[in-house]
């Protein structure tokens, strides 16, 4: 029987299914639902906007607050880190954007596209940490399928003209075609490899990585659907967003159960209520101050005229803070709290601390 104590699951069972493979069926029947949105290259609708930039997007920036921001004794653990960050980032943001809008928002594509990738390479070290391997095999195979599962679409989407962009018109930059016919083998190899060695785990009865085969499974899919399958805004937004944010917040939700303050129910319903309002109050602002799309959302745009330049960095100042502090916040060994969540040799103990085991 294939063994999968303490690795096969990062949370448990239903919750990692729930957050990994639910984000991503849930992109899929919003693709299946979208019609003709799916060979239209204009905006995507505002209900889709709202469903999945909103409240998924932009509220898992806002979820590390709870983190960090809402812990003062997190904060007093590290407060140069915490409290400098979103001073420095807003001060390089001004400097950024006075090089012009360009220069802005491509710098800003690129740091978001990190971001995402680097992200889904972070949950597969932890599902290692948590089966406790580590050997260098396994993490350059993780590492190769994960890279490939986003690294390809991205040279496709830099060799092939797109409808769509990742915040404005012109922020990616365009690579010789060549670059992707190179990259595809590499692609297919460095996925093949993984799937294989999955297969042969499972065939030879040994330790399951169910979970971590989900994560990049799933990844695969969308970024390739999103990106080259379909040329399309909705279809980009539908597959990019919900992997990215729902298994974020899925995060940060039992990360805060772990914290002996209030019932995971109630702590739920504030993590939700708040990251929602947070985003809407911030989308707002860029809504009248900035882009002027949504006014049936948002209301009348406002004249910032030369506010702008001080703004739109002030704006950009969340996500930044997130990604830079995502780099340091979920690392073991410079948080002693996360030990007992992902750790192999505490997992149990941990886990049930946290209630988790009651969800699988």
């Amino acid at each position: 029987m294939i063994q999968d104590r303490g690795g096969a699951w990062l949370f448990s069972r239903r919750l990692d299914v729930s957050a990994f493979g639910g984000s991503a069926v849930l992109s899929f029947v919003l693709l299946a639902a979208g019609g003709r949105l799916l060979r239209t290259p204009g905006e995507t609708p505002l209900w889709a906007w709202t469903t999945a930039v909103l409240l998924v997007d932009v509220a898992h920036v806002w979820s590390t607050a709870f983190r960090v921001y809402f812990d003062p004794r997190e904060v007093a653990r590290r407060p140069l880190l915490y409290l400098g960050t979103p001073l420095v980032a807003y001060v390089a943001l001004i400097r950024l954007y006075a090089a012009g809008s360009e220069v802005f928002w491509r710098c800003l594509a690129y740091l978001a596209i990190f971001h995402f990738v680097r992200q889904q390479a972070g949950w597969l070290a932890l599902y290692r940490s948590r089966a406790g391997e580590r050997d260098l095999t396994t993490r350059l195979i993780d590492d190769a399928a994960i890279y490939a599962a986003t690294g390809y679409p991205l040279i496709f989407w830099h060799t092939h003209a797109r409808s769509f962009d990742w915040f404005v018109a012109g922020d990616l930059l365009s690579l010789p075609s060549w670059t992707s016919a190179v990259a595809f083998p590499l692609y297919v190899a460095a996925l093949a490899a993984y799937a294989g060695r999955s297969l042969v785990r499972f065939a030879s009865g040994g330790r399951a990585s169910l979970g971590k085969d989900l994560v990049v499974a799933t990844t695969a899919a969308c970024w390739y659907v999103g990106i080259v399958a379909f040329d399309s805004d909705y279809a980009f937004t539908m597959t990019n967003v919900f992997i990215h944010g729902i298994p974020y917040i899925a995060l940060i939700h039992v990360y805060c159960r772990a914290q002996p303050t209030r019932s995971w129910r109630s702590r739920l319903v504030v993590l939700l209520a708040t990251i929602w309002a947070l985003a809407y109050v911030e989308e707002l602002l860029w809504d009248r101050s900035v882009w002027a799309d949504r006014p049936r959302l948002f209301g009348p745009a406002w004249h910032v005229g030369a506010l702008e330049a001080y703004l739109v960095p002030l704006l950009a100042v969340p996500q930044v803070t997130h990604y830079f502090l995502d780099g340091f916040i979920w690392r073991r060994s410079k948080n002693p709290g996360l030990a007992a969540l992902f750790s192999s040799s505490s997992a149990t103990r941990g886990l049930a601390a946290a209630g988790i085991s009651r969800l699988g």
